[in-house]
């Protein structure tokens, strides 16, 4: 599935899992840049110290609806922190 075809708006609070399924946090929000109605990035709270990370829409392999996590396509250590 590709990032185009993945409604990122309403994925505020579901869980993000790295490739190997490791939790890396949760959607803080959705992130616009190129497009002001089509996030192309999720903010993503690791923790309350640990500040956030910027996850781009590449770099989401699936959605799962029902349980409410979002699988990455890429190791943790690749996504970029920020405060």
């Amino acid at each position: 599935m590709s990032a185009v075809e993945l409604d990122l708006r309403s994925v505020k609070g579901f869980l993000v899992a790295d490739a190997r399924g490791r939790v890396i946090g949760r959607v803080e929000s959705p992130m616009y840049g190129s497009q002001p109605d089509v996030p192309d990035a999720l903010a993503v709270r690791s923790g309350f110290l640990r500040g956030r990370r910027l996850v781009p829409a590449e770099a989401i392999g699936a959605i799962d609806e029902g349980s409410r996590v979002i699988g990455l396509s890429v190791m943790r250590e690749s996504i970029r922190k920020f405060l």
